[in-house]
């Protein structure tokens, strides 16, 4: 289902039956979402099957294990997870602090090294009389709180979905594969794409995973050469104890070494035509008229004279 023909959908659906559907997908079980909803499993199933109904979609496949998400529900499950977040998002918008003074930073990135990380560091030296307040989200909260004025700018890889902003690339960071120590590829001087091709490849499911996803199928058109891909709903920092246990590779770019573990061993990745590189864009609403976010567009400026 797409994002248009959902928002139509929308239209006609209560927003407890998104809610009873986000719980039950979480939890795998009917019974254990209701009672985190504080509801009878009863009406919980009953919701469910008239959201189905509207819907014209088997949301969930049942099981006497309990319930999992069909093809089609996880898709939509993923949609009403950002209506959901929005919505929560514009309630809390209501009852924010106060932002004088304040720089309110959101991404999704590493900041132990790279680019946000140097240039925050620049902005607090050189404009001490400001705060910073950072926020780490997927992108699609971070396109919400854009909109709805508690977020002044955000720094993200890809484009984030229906802001309505400004925007300039920044910097570009090559990507890295990280594997155990012990790997066969450790010892090699340059990994290529192709060298992944009977691994199994670990994704965190935040992004920047969809850039990730689409490099592996653009840099490996045949189906047959692209690594085994597990995807996981961890954060990256999880996602390297899971590769120091051995359970795979994971891609990563710069800014993520920053933090190393012992066990990890990083190597550039390349093709033909040399390293891989990911942009790194900037995120504001030109109607913003907070001072800090005016001086810290001038920093970037600085920085990136050619884009500005």
């Amino acid at each position: 289902m797409t994002v248009q023909n959902y928002k139509k959908l929308h239209a006609k659906i209560d927003i407890k039956l998104l809610r009873c559907a986000v719980a039950a997908a979480d939890h795998g079980s009917f019974r254990r979402a209701a009672e985190a909803l504080n509801i009878e499993q009863s009406t919980l199933s009953r919701l469910i099957l008239q959201l189905e109904h509207a819907t014209s979609t088997t949301i969930f496949n049942r099981s006497p294990s309990g319930v999992v998400a069909s093809t089609s529900g996880s898709d939509f499950i993923r949609m009403a997870r950002v209506v959901l977040e929005q919505i929560d998002e514009f309630g809390s918008s209501a009852h924010s602090p106060s932002r004088k003074g304040l720089l309110s930073v959101g991404f999704c990135t590493s900041l132990s090294a790279g680019g946000l990380r140097s240039n925050l560091l620049d902005f607090h030296r050189r404009f001490p009389q400001f705060r910073l307040s950072m926020l780490e989200r997927r992108r699609s909260r971070l396109s919400t709180k854009l909109q709805n004025g508690t977020l002044d700018i955000a720094i993200s890889t890809g484009k984030l979905p229906a802001a309505k902003c400004k925007s300039h690339t920044l910097w570009s960071e090559r990507v890295l594969i990280a594997l155990p120590d012990d790997h066969r590829l450790v010892d090699r001087d340059v990994v290529y794409w192709t060298d992944l091709r009977s691994e199994t490849l670990l994704m965190s499911q935040y992004d920047p995973y969809w850039e990730f996803e689409d490099l592996v199928t653009s840099k490996l058109v045949s189906y047959d050469d692209r690594p085994k891909i597990e995807r996981h709903d961890v954060s990256r920092s999880i996602l390297k104890s899971l590769i120091s246990m051995k359970l795979g590779l994971g891609l990563m770019l710069e800014s993520d070494v920053g933090v190393r573990v012992p066990s990890i061993v990083f190597k550039e990745l390349r093709d033909g035509a040399g390293a891989t590189r990911v942009e790194f864009s900037a995120f504001w609403r030109g109607a913003n008229e907070n001072p800090a976010l005016a001086h810290f567009l001038q920093l970037l400026g600085e920085r990136y004279p050619a884009l500005f």
